[in-house]
């Protein structure tokens, strides 16, 4: 039966979660993806592209069309290393750093929407968590996959 899936209740609390973040996100400008992008700028400014996209899990070629977006938004700049030109570093602009302020109220209101516990909310993040990381490790052990 389709509700009991697991699949189905992941891609249900996805589209539920992202479908509440939309409005939120549509006042600062910025997509789901490109809100994730900026997030993971927030933490650590000056990433190369290459580590960013590990960090979020995200191939160059999904990586690439966010960041251009960005960029034309005036959020971030994308500038060759110096010490390595194959290598690209992202950083937040000005109007990058700004933006975090007016995201602050992002993390508690869909907090509020999820009705969590702390309690349930760390214990969630801990499964999904391990979750991820069985599927990935799955994912390597298949036939044909070294």
């Amino acid at each position: 039966m389709l509700q009991d899936q697991l699949c189905f209740a992941l891609y249900a609390a996805s589209r539920s979660v992202t479908t509440r973040y939309r409005p939120l996100l549509e006042e600062l400008g910025l997509t789901y993806p490109q809100y994730l992008v900026m997030l993971a700028l927030w933490e650590q400014d000056s990433v190369s592209v290459r580590e960013l996209g590990a960090s979020l899990q995200l191939d160059s070629s999904t990586l690439s069309p966010l960041l251009k977006r960005l960029e034309a938004a005036g959020l971030i700049s994308r500038r060759r290393r110096p010490d390595d030109e194959r290598s690209v570093s992202v950083t937040l602009t000005r109007a990058g750093t700004e933006l975090r302020e007016r995201a602050r109220s992002v993390p508690l209101a869909i907090g509020e929407a999820m009705g969590l516990t702390p309690e349930q909310d760390a214990t969630a993040k801990q499964l999904l968590r391990l979750l991820t990381a069985h599927v990935n490790a799955a994912g390597t052990d298949r036939p044909g996959s070294s």
